[in-house]
């Protein structure tokens, strides 16, 4: 064996023999390759896709350096929920070339050592092949945002099971299952691909979605049979615009199942405030003033709400008091609801079962709110709610506003309003006995004096001057009679107008 090796070591091939394999003879650092612009790289090397195979340094940074341009302006198309698609553009996430020094790294293999192990090295990439990717970054908020703002679009949100109410009882509306793209495993493939995987041409991928189940079944919403808290207040005495706000806002807050940690919004099932959705100008509050407003009235809609969640004792998260008192409740039971503010009321259903939310207007203007679900408070378990006046503030004097929102010619007046500081207490009783006694909200109304309401808006400059001036004066019953003077000569004008041939 030894004189086998010793035979082996003093063979010395012919130059001519390598020449002809194409290997070169040139000297080599022995500490790696030699590699410049005319190198050759070895057969059965690919960058990506692209076999480089027998081409120079330059010859191949040209071609791969064409590839990642065409890569940075291609598309992606991405198919999401019910075979919608979008296109992801690559030049919209930040797309980089990372490894640029690829295909000199190509060139260097088979290009260091001897001429022995230069040749095995070739022999060994043209048998196996060797592929090196071309390596990508990008951004990952960009994706974020593409499918965020490009892809749950499509998304089919499950439709929880709800109820139906009937004069025998309730009916189970059955919920339909969803799909819908999950957010972070989306993001995640796609950065995962692009970096990773992708060739550098355009292609289609899935994107990971998800079943989204709906809430409820037949036997969990069975349960709900007891009425847990009701509360009803009167709007007899309301002009048409204001009676026609309250029976629609009833209307939209009704007929909602809340399951068990959901919590409720009246502002959220009322609004928008228009007319297209079916609200009317009529009086409403704003900093101490009876103004007409879309959807005026709409208080006494959350206000018995309210009344009735307490009485359910589910928990209220948002509450609060109007400015000024209102006449349908007790002071401190109120609820106010105000879009301008973005005043609202909430509860959540902190019960272990579905409630349903009802509400019915009668035909002698009465509007009551019914709370339904499981009852499950010990029998003869009972509550009381008892208004509890900290203070009470007297107006002073008297208050004249002006109005640019009316013309010349408008004024109004309404009386005083008495301010209190004052808390709600919830009284409980087990069998008749007081068990315990909580405040449950502190609510502080203003003090308003007898006030009056002047229009200001004209085009005739002396006439808001001497309007201006009459408010000015803080006496109610000058600025107006200014008022009513300016109203009368209208109204003659107007009748004149009509005379006139």
């Amino acid at each position: 064996m030894r004189r086998l090796s010793l035979l082996l070591s003093t063979i010395v091939l012919p130059v001519t023999f390598f020449f002809a394999l194409g290997v070169s003879v040139l000297p080599v650092n022995a500490a790696g390759a030699t590699v410049n612009d005319d190198t050759v790289i070895v057969n059965g090397i690919s960058i990506g896709d692209t076999d480089v195979s027998g081409m120079t340094v330059t010859e191949a940074s040209g071609i791969i350096t064409e590839k990642v341009n065409k890569a940075k302006n291609s598309v992606i198309t991405v198919y999401l929920v019910d075979n919608e698609s979008e296109e992801l553009s690559l030049a919209d996430i930040d797309l980089k070339w990372l490894n640029t020094d690829v295909v000199r790294e190509a060139a260097s293999y088979a290009n260091s050592g001897n001429i022995i192990k230069r040749y095995k090295d070739r022999k060994d990439i043209e048998r196996d092949g060797i592929r090196i990717p071309i390596k990508y970054s990008v951004s990952k908020s960009a994706i974020e945002q593409f499918v965020t703002e490009r892809c749950i679009q499509y998304n089919r949100e499950a439709v929880d099971a709800t109820l139906e109410r009937t004069d025998d009882g309730f009916n189970v509306i059955p919920g339909v299952q969803g799909a819908v793209i999950d957010e972070k495993a989306a993001v995640d493939y796609l950065t995962g691909f692009i970096t990773e995987e992708w060739s550098g041409r355009a292609c289609e991928l899935e994107l990971p979605i998800i079943t989204d189940e709906p809430k409820g079944t037949e036997e969990e919403l069975s349960q709900v049979k007891d009425l847990l808290g009701t509360y009803s207040t009167f709007f007899k005495n309301s002009n048409a615009e204001r009676a026609a706000n309250i029976i629609n806002g009833c209307k939209l807050a009704s007929g909602v199942t809340v399951y068990p940690g959901e919590e409720y919004s009246v502002y959220e099932n009322i609004r928008p405030f228009s007319e297209d959705n079916g609200y009317k100008m009529a009086g409403s509050y704003l900093n101490g003033v009876v103004v007409d407003s879309l959807g005026g009235g709409i208080c006494q809609v959350s206000t018995t709400l309210y009344n009735a969640v307490i009485r359910a004792e589910l928990d209220v998260t948002e509450r609060h008091n109007h400015g000024m008192t209102v006449s349908y409740v007790p002071v401190s039971q109120d609820a106010a609801i105000a879009e301008s503010s973005g005043m609202d009321m909430r509860f959540v259903n902190n019960t272990d079962y579905p409630v349903y939310v009802e509400g019915v207007i009668t035909e002698d203007r009465e509007i009551r709110f019914n709370i339904f679900g499981k009852e499950t408070r010990p029998e003869g378990r009972s509550l009381d709610f008892e208004t509890n006046i900290l203070e009470t503030i007297e107006p002073e004097g008297e208050r004249v506003v002006g109005s640019s929102d009316k013309p010349v010619g408008f004024y109004s007046t309404q009386g005083v309003h008495v301010g209190y500081k004052a808390e709600l207490i919830k009284i409980v009783r087990q069998d008749g006995k007081e068990v315990s006694r909580e405040v449950i909200n502190r609510s502080t109304y203003k003090a308003t004096p007898r006030t009056a309401l002047i229009g200001t808006a004209s085009d005739d400059p002396a006439a808001v001057a001497a309007i201006k001036e009459a408010i000015d004066t803080g006496s109610i019953d000058y600025a107006v009679g200014v008022a009513a003077g300016y109203a009368l000569q209208a109204a003659v004008m107007a009748a004149e107008a009509v005379g006139a041939p």
